[in-house]
C-alpha cells in the first residue's frame, strides 16, 4: 500500500498526523485516569489537564516549520501541567517534543537542551532531598531523566548520525565531481597532444606535396618521365595525409596552450614505433628489467599507426616502472594486416608503487579505438598485461 505524497517523509503532513496522533493517545492515557505521580493533586476539573496536552501536541505539528515556538509551547504545556500536579500524557507527548528539538533545530539549540537537561537531572533530586528531607524524593531525578535527559540524548544521537550521512553523501558527490573533472582533463590533455602530432604529421606531408610541385614548376625542359614521377609523389604524399587525417580528425580540439608536455609535441616527427629500442634504453637505465622481443619482420607502418604503437608502449614501460615488480616483457608482432603490441609485468607485491589517476590506460585505448583496433588492459594471477592490435591497412 502506497503512501500519499502528502504523509511522505518530511512534510507537514507527515507532522500533522504525529500531532493527531499524539493527542488521540493523551485522550486515552487522560481517560483512563493515569497521572505522572509528582507528589501534589490540586482539586481542579479533570477537563483542565487537556489544555496543557493539546497545547503540548501544538508543538509536535510544529517541530519543523518552528522548531523554536514548539519547544517553547511544549515547555510552557508541561510546566503548566505539573502546576496542576501532572499528568502521564502530556509528559509523554513532551518527549517527543524534546527528540524533535534536537534533530530538526540548529545545533546550538541541541547542544543547550543536553546541558539544561544534565543540570536538571543532576539538581532537581538534590533540591528535592534538601526539601522533602526525604531520600526518596531521589524518584524525581529519575522522572527528569526519562522524561528530559533521555530523549535529548537519542534525539542528540539520531541528529549526529544524520549530519554524519550528509556531510558523508557531500563528500562522496564532491569526490565524484572531482573525478570527472580529472578524467575529463586527462582526455582533454591526451587529445590535444594527438592534434599536436597530426599537425607535425600532415605539414610532412604537405612539404613534400609542395617541394615537388614547385620543382615541376620551376624548373624549365623537364620530360614527360620527370613530370610524371614529381605527380606521382605528390599524389601518394596527398592520399597518405588524407587517410592518416581521416583516422585522427576526432582528436582535434582547442588549441593546446604552453605547459607541461609541450615539449612532447617536438618530437612527435620522430616517434616511431622502429624505434622502441630508445623507450627500452631509457626504461633499463631507470632500473626496469626489459626483455624485448620482435616477431616478424619490421615493415614501414602508416604514421598513425607508428605514434599510436610508440606511444604505447611509452606508456606501458612506464606504468610498469611505477606499478612493476621490476621486470617486464615487450613484444611486437608484425602480422598480416596489424601489429600487435603486449607488455606484461608482475605486479609490485603490496601495491606500495606510485598512485595514477588512470590517464594513461584512457590515452592509450583512445588511440587504439580511433584506428578501429582493439585494446586490453587485465591483471591476472599477479600480472599485468597491455595487449593492443592496430589495423596497418591504408585507407585510399
Amino acid at each position: 500500500m502506497r503512501v500519499p505524497a502528502w504523509l511522505g517523509s518530511g512534510t507537514a503532513g507527515r507532522d500533522l498526523m504525529l500531532a493527531g496522533l499524539s493527542l488521540a493517545g493523551g485522550l486515552v492515557l487522560h481517560g483512563l485516569g493515569l497521572r505522572a505521580g509528582v507528589g501534589w493533586y490540586p482539586v481542579v476539573p479533570r477537563a483542565v489537564f487537556l489544555v496543557p496536552l493539546v497545547v503540548v501536541c501544538v508543538a509536535v505539528g510544529l517541530r519543523r516549520v518552528a522548531t523554536r515556538t514548539g519547544l517553547t509551547l511544549g515547555t510552557a504545556a508541561i510546566f503548566g501541567d505539573l502546576l496542576l500536579g501532572g499528568s502521564l500524557a502530556t509528559s509523554l507527548v513532551y518527549t517527543q517534543v524534546l527528540y524533535d528539538s534536537c534533530v530538526y533545530g540548529s545545533t546550538r539549540l541541541w547542544r543547550r537542551l543536553l546541558r539544561v537537561t544534565v543540570v536538571l537531572t543532576v539538581v532537581v533530586p538534590v533540591v528535592g532531598v534538601a526539601l522533602l528531607r526525604d531520600w526518596r524524593a531521589v524518584a524525581l531525578g529519575v522522572l527528569v531523566a526519562l522524561v528530559g535527559l533521555l530523549p535529548v540524548l537519542t534525539g542528540t544521537t539520531v541528529r549526529q548520525y544524520r549530519d554524519q550521512a550528509a556531510a558523508e553523501r557531500i563528500r562522496a558527490e564532491q569526490t565524484a565531481r572531482l573525478v570527472e573533472w580529472d578524467r575529463r582533463q586527462a582526455v582533454g590533455a591526451e587529445r590535444s597532444r594527438m592534434a599536436r602530432e597530426l599537425h607535425d604529421v600532415i605539414a610532412n606531408h604537405l612539404s613534400a606535396v609542395a617541394i615537388h610541385a614547385t620543382a615541376a614548376l620551376s624548373v624549365p625542359g623537364l620530360d614527360r618521365a620527370q613530370v610524371d614521377s614529381a605527380l606521382r609523389v605528390i599524389r601518394e604524399n596527398s592520399v597518405q595525409g588524407l587517410a592518416e587525417m581521416r583516422q585522427m580528425i576526432g582528436l582535434l580540439r582547442e588549441p593546446a596552450g604552453d605547459g607541461p608536455g609541450t615539449d612532447l609535441a617536438e618530437e612527435a616527427t620522430r616517434a616511431r614505433l622502429s624505434e622502441v629500442d630508445v623507450l627500452v634504453t631509457r626504461a633499463r637505465a631507470a632500473g626496469l628489467a626489459v626483455r624485448d622481443r620482435v616477431d616478424g619482420v619490421p615493415r614501414p607502418l602508416p604514421v598513425a599507426v607508428d605514434l599510436a604503437g610508440y606511444r604505447i608502449v611509452q606508456e606501458s614501460l612506464t606504468n610498469a616502472l611505477k606499478h612493476g615488480a621490476g621486470e617486464t616483457t615487450l613484444e611486437i608482432a608484425y602480422r598480416p594486416g596489424v601489429v600487435v603490441v603486449t607488455v606484461t609485468n608482475p605486479v609490485r607485491a603490496g601495491r606500495d608503487g606510485l598512485a595514477g589517476a588512470g590517464a594513461g590506460l584512457i590515452g592509450m585505448r583512445e588511440r587504439a579505438v580511433l584506428l578501429d583496433g582493439t585494446f586490453a588492459a587485465d591483471e591476472v594471477d599477479g600480472t599485468w598485461r597491455i595487449r593492443a592490435e592496430l589495423p596497418t591497412t591504408e585507407a585510399t
